[in-house]
Parts: structure tokens; sequence; C-alpha cells
């Protein structure tokens, strides 16, 4: 899956997008236990926690519910939804039964709007199934919308022989190159079709669910047009994965943009959020609990990062493949190709790319076939 991470959100200690071991310093987390699936937390009036099965090593994701209203009478706004699986179905026919917590009636649960962060299948899998079941609007940025639907359509297809020659390029083996073609196409599994249409989220729109004026703020790197949402009044931001508290969500180069540079995208947003964002939001992620101190928490993922970059630069001083230098970037081995493979190759590249774009690397395609990066 493109929005799975390096790391796993439990223990005592976690990890940075860097490897190493982060320990959260200068958080807060004031809101308790984490619900279970098929329950909800209130955190403040009119706003819920409810918490998602994932089918991943990063086991969960959390789900928001906003009280709000429309012309048919009072429902729940939500933000994110959970994959397409039997266990997340069963979570929300549990909250949107007549008697389940989302219940206001005796008829059951209304849902008047599905909110969507962005396009990866945990945040967007169950959104389909639920906008039509509700008869409501799908909410999503642009970009989101419309590359989760291109994404979609590959399902079941070939593998490209661009994409295959993208990753020989970086010198996967050719096993790994069997799996890739083996597991290409699997993007939709996990969601159900998009509605035909969609209400676009906006950049610095202002849009009132319930009783307050929820402000939209786009994020860019781990996906291209990812919107949080943030309310001044409560002093809380709906982060999906653009601000977690425990992991950096992943920021990788695929192979339908082999020279992009998410990784410049997530620094600039960083600095944007960390300028304009107050440090008293109550910051709600899509893993990992609600939290406190979003300034610190931003630095943090910022260091994490350039630190990696300072390993990168020493690493290349002789030319390196991609998959050369993983060690610079990841403290644990990269010795499964099923997954870890993809998501560090992808990571690797954006931290080469971000060198390649300012100036700092080259690139440089052997005949071997391998392209090969140095310091300029």
């Amino acid at each position: 899956m493109q929005n799975a991470r390096m790391t796993k959100d439990a223990g005592a200690k976690r990890m940075t997008s860097d490897g190493r071991h982060d320990e959260t310093r200068g958080l807060q987390f004031p809101c308790g236990d984490p619900p279970a699936g098929g329950a909800v937390r209130e955190i403040l009036p009119g706003l819920l926690w409810l918490r998602m099965p994932l089918p991943f090593t990063l086991d969960h994701i959390n789900v928001w519910a906003i009280a709000d209203a429309d012309e048919a009478g009072p429902g729940w706004a939500i933000v994110d939804t959970g994959t397409q699986t039997p266990e997340a179905l069963a979570a929300w026919r549990s909250l949107i039964a007549p008697n389940g917590p989302l219940a206001g009636t005796s008829q059951g649960a209304r849902l008047t709007r599905i909110f969507v962060t962005h396009m990866h299948p945990d945040h967007v899998g169950m959104a389909g199934w639920l906008a039509r079941k509700f008869n409501c609007r799908l909410w999503m940025s642009r970009v989101e919308y419309l590359t989760c639907r291109t994404l979609a359509a590959d399902t079941g297809r070939e593998a490209p022989e661009a994409a295959i020659r993208f990753y020989r390029q970086t010198g996967w083996p050719e096993e790994a190159l069997d799996l890739y073609r083996a597991r290409f196409g699997g993007f939709g599994r996990y969601m159900h079709t998009l509605p035909e249409s969609y209400r676009r989220l906006i950049d610095g729109e202002v849009i009132r669910i319930g009783r307050h004026d929820w402000r939209v703020v786009v994020g860019r790197g781990h996906s291209p047009e990812h919107a949080c949402l943030v309310c001044d009044d409560l002093q809380v931001m709906i982060s999906g994965d653009q601000i977690l508290p425990h992991i950096s969500s992943n920021v990788s180069v695929f192979p339908t943009e082999p020279d992009a540079d998410p990784l410049g995208d997530w620094l600039d947003s960083i600095a944007r959020l960390r300028a304009s964002l107050s440090d008293q939001l109550l910051v709600l992620p899509a893993h990992g609990p609600p939290f406190r101190g979003v300034h610190q928490r931003l630095d943090r993922l910022a260091e994490g990062h350039e630190k990696g970059l300072a390993r990168l630069r020493e690493r290349l001083s002789e030319p390196r493949r991609a998959i050369d230098v993983f060690g610079a970037l990841f403290a644990r081995p990269i010795d499964d190709y099923e997954l870890l493979l993809s998501l560090a190759t992808g990571e690797s590249l954006a931290h080469l790319n971000y060198l390649v774009a300012r100036g700092e690397a080259v690139a440089e395609l052997g005949g071997d076939g391998i392209r090969r990066y140095r310091l300029a």
C-alpha cells in the first residue's frame, strides 16, 4: 500500500522518519485510551473519536465524527473512513446501528457528509459505501480525488514496462521485480468504488460544519493535495497523515513521476504549517493518539529528514544506486521484498531527487541500465 509506513505505532520508543528513536519530546496526550472498534470517545461536545482496524502492520486508523445538520435534520460529518475489509464493515455497521453510538433517532444514525483527507485506501476505502448508503456527498481535494480514481483504474492490470524499468534502474533484483509484477494493481482492492461526483476541498476555504467553521489547510509530500481541517473556535486540527505524533508518513517517488520532488514539497509544507498553526491546537491525527505540541512535532519531523539528508550526502562521495543508500536513511534492515523494499526505495528516491533538484547531486544512467547518484 502506498500509505504504509516504515515503522509501527507501538511500544515506548518511536521511530522518526530517518529510522532513529523518537521519544515524542514535548508532546502532550490529553485524550486517554482510544475507543474500541465499533465504539466512540467524545473529544469535545459534538466531536467524536472513532477507530477502524487495518489489515497492515500499522493496524488502525482514527476516524472523526463532527456533529452536523442538513436540510433533512441532524447527523454526523465523517472525516476519513478506513479500508474496505470485513472488519471495517462490521465496525461501521455497529456504529450506525439503530442503537449504535452514532444513532440520534429511532431510525439510527445519519451521515451528512464524508470528508476524506487524501486518497490512500485506509482513508478513502469505505467512502463510496458510506456515501451511497446515506446518499451524502464526498468531499475531497481535486488532485486527491482524480489521482485516486486513476490508481483504482489500475486494479487488475499488468505492471507497465515503464514501472519495471523504473525499479530496475534503482538496482532491484529480478526476484523483487517478479513480486512487483504479481502485486501490481492492488490499490483498488481495499476501497469501494468512488462516487461519480464529489465536492472539491480548496486550500484556505472555510466550511461550516454544524456549529463551527472549519478551515481547509493543504499539505503536500505524503500525497499530492492532502486536506487537513482546522477549527479555530475549538482550537482543533484534524491532521490526517500530514502530522502524526509517533511516526513520519512515507514520502516517496513513484514510477508515474520519476523526477518528482515530494520531499521538497513535504519540507515546504512543514515550514508553512509551522508558521501558520497555533501551538495550542489539539491535533487529531489519522494514526496514534490526539496530541498537543504541534510546533515541536513539526520541528522534529523536519529535523529527522535533515539528518537523513546529511548522512546521504556523506554516502554519495562515491556513486550509489538507490538501494545502496538505505543505511543512511533507515535504522532497520530492508530485507522484505514484498513491502519494505518498495517503501524504502520510494523514500530513498525522494531524498536523492531532493539533492538532484537543488544541484547537490547528479544522477547518471550506466550502460548496465542502473542509475547511480553522486555528489555534484
